[in-house]
């Protein structure tokens, strides 16, 4: 009955969220208190488990997510995200297009959110497109495809962040092995699955065009992509010395403590907000005020986080986890199939990605102390799944359609088509990995 009361819980989950619309945070709520009581925790403990499941999650991730929506606010407001924009353009020409849009889509993607990074540079998209007389969705799907891959895929991204907190991943090598599947997932997905779009009719409107900013006005191309990119080298960073130095040198608690993914996150605001902030004329207030409108911009992010917390520690609490994982080891399946097929599911019924994502980690979070699978590669596996056939019930769908301004056949033909090249692709590089670590 264990398994019955838990697919109930999940489906409730599902149906509040899709059919009668309900905020994901309360969903959760409403289907965390209900699991434990279907579960057998005893009506006084389950608040405790929920509120634990809250703080423990938020406590890990409060600063790391924060911190990103900051930064990433920053390169857009700054002008830094134009100029890498304008850089890539500049480096791979006009017949190298759409292999200029997935650069800049890797690059821009890592420290930005999905939809602040769509909305900041699909005008530009539209601009190359007008410019050039290329078709729109031709030039737009390898750039859309390296955010929607960083955004599944990539800490300190919420949702692979959370999945690092739930599996006690190590955020560098996650972020390192992210990497290496993430180009070959992209450029599938993007610039070679882009050859077959070039027929398809997409009119969007000037509006849409990027507001670009003078010339003057930009950071330099060597301070815009330090500046982003700053994150991601002192993650790797740390963890390689890390990982080639003795636990007895004096340096290792130091080293440790950089490298704290919070700590990353925070270096690498104060350091953007002198390089791309105060020294392009930016005043301290303005700049706070920035930071402001990015912690409101993931609020609702991370209470989505806190609420899958809560479900996660109201099924470890219940026992109901370790019997599900007990059973999912009996199957004939290999663990990164399971999670990823799993994830995939929850994902094309929810359309959630970060949903779908943390609501498999709270089934599967067994499998990792059992120490039957990487969970480094477990994340990663969760985060392909996750981007599984985006469809009617996802909003980057109508984001897409909206802006794009295409018929819903093309927008399935074309934009769910590549998130599920993604999500295929990204589990085949993390079974070729798996293989070799």
């Amino acid at each position: 009955m264990a398994f019955v009361f838990v697919f109930i819980s999940i489906l409730v989950l599902i149906l509040l969220i899709t059919w009668l619309k309900f905020n994901p945070f309360i969903a959760f709520l409403i289907s965390s208190i209900l699991a434990g009581f279907l579960l057998g925790i005893p009506p006084e403990q389950i608040a405790g488990s929920v509120q634990k499941g809250i703080g423990g999650i938020l406590g890990d991730l409060v600063i790391v997510i924060v911190m990103g929506a900051m930064l990433g606010k920053l390169v857009a407001e700054s002008g830094a995200a134009q100029r890498i924009s304008d850089t890539l353009m500049s480096i791979f020409g006009v017949k190298n297009v759409t292999w200029a849009m997935m650069v800049t889509g890797l690059v821009v993607g890592i420290p930005l959110f999905y939809n602040v990074g769509f909305v900041l540079l699909v005008p530009l998209v539209f601009t190359v497109s007008y410019q050039y007389k290329l078709p729109a969705v031709y030039v737009g799907i390898p750039l859309l495809a390296a955010l929607s891959v960083t955004h599944g895929f990539l800490p300190p991204h919420p949702s692979p962040a959370a999945l690092v907190a739930q599996f006690g991943a190590n955020m560098g090598l996650t972020l390192a092995y992210g990497l290496i599947i993430v180009i070959p997932t992209i450029i599938i997905a993007g610039p070679v699955f882009a050859r077959f779009l070039k027929n398809i009719d997409a009119k969007p409107l000037e509006t849409f065009q990027a507001k670009t900013r003078p010339e003057e006005e930009l950071p330099g191309t060597f301070n815009s992509f330090f500046s982003a990119l700053f994150p991601v080298f002192l993650l790797i960073g740390t963890t390689i010395i890390t990982l080639n130095m003795s636990n007895e040198h004096w340096l290792f608690p130091y080293i440790k403590f950089v490298g704290d993914p919070g700590m990353v996150m925070l270096i690498s605001l104060l350091i953007a907000t002198f390089t791309i902030g105060v020294r392009m004329k930016f005043s301290i207030p303005t700049l706070m005020d920035i930071y402001v409108v990015a912690s409101k911009d993931v609020a609702m992010i991370l209470l989505i986080i806190a609420g899958a917390g809560a479900l996660k520690q109201v099924l470890m609490d219940s026992g109901v986890s370790q019997t599900i994982a007990d059973s999912l080891q009996g199957w004939d399946v290999h663990p990164l199939i399971l999670a990823w097929t799993i994830t995939a599911i929850i994902r094309v019924c929810v359309g959630s990605a970060t949903v779908a994502g943390l609501t498999t980690a709270g089934i599967i979070a067994p499998l990792v102390s059992g120490g039957s699978v990487d969970p480094n590669l477990l994340v990663l596996a969760i985060g392909a799944g996750s981007l599984m056939f985006s469809h009617f019930n996802d909003a980057g769908f109508w984001l897409f359609k909206e802006y794009f301004n295409v018929s819903v056949k093309d927008t399935i033909k074309s934009w769910s088509l590549m998130e599920t090249i993604v999500a295929v692709v990204g589990l085949g590089g993390v079974m070729i990995l798996d293989a070799f670590i």
